[in-house]
């Protein structure tokens, strides 16, 4: 069996992840993708996507 990685379309540059899996998951952490258009969490693999025609939103 193979894990799939979890991907989430976000509108801001700035996410918050936490795993996801409450007592399971990991510490709450603040990622920033400044000029790029995605960014994974190093915690979980969980990775954030921004469409490129959204703005710099925070």
């Amino acid at each position: 069996m193979t894990e799939q990685t979890e991907i989430v379309d976000v509108e801001t540059s700035r996410v918050s992840c936490n795993g996801g899996g409450g007592a399971l998951g990991h510490p709450k952490i603040y990622l920033e993708m400044g000029d790029e258009h995605q960014i994974t969490c190093p915690y979980c693999g969980r990775e954030f996507r921004r469409p490129k025609d959204a703005g710099q939103k925070s």
